[in-house]
This record gives structure tokens, C-alpha cells and sequence, in this order.
């Protein structure tokens, strides 16, 4: 029974599972946000370019 502890304990491929998870979880968060903030970015510039477009001239 002291040996199948003992090699549970130096098991570290489920630690590793979980780094690879949170790495890539916060990659995913950053793409999101950047899409978030590139995405009302472009649409303020493209409801700006239609404003001027419909403008009375």
C-alpha cells in the first residue's frame, strides 16, 4: 500500500493536464476580450462612416 502512495504522490501528468487547461482557458479570455474591444471599435468607425454618408449635403 506504501508503494501505490508513493507513486501517486510523484504522479505530476494530472498537474500537467491542469497547467495545459489554465493556459489555454487564459489564452481564450484574451482572444475574446480583443475581439470584444475590436469589435466596438469597428463599429463605432462604421456607424461614423454611415452617418456621414446618410448626411444631408
Amino acid at each position: 500500500m506504501k508503494t501505490i502512495m508513493k507513486r501517486f504522490a510523484a504522479d505530476e501528468s494530472g498537474a500537467t493536464a491542469i497547467e495545459y487547461g489554465l493556459i489555454a482557458s487564459l489564452v481564450a479570455v484574451a482572444i475574446i476580450a480583443g475581439a470584444t474591444t475590436l469589435g466596438t471599435k469597428l463599429n463605432t468607425t462604421f456607424n461614423g462612416i454611415a452617418g456621414k454618408l446618410n448626411a444631408p449635403t
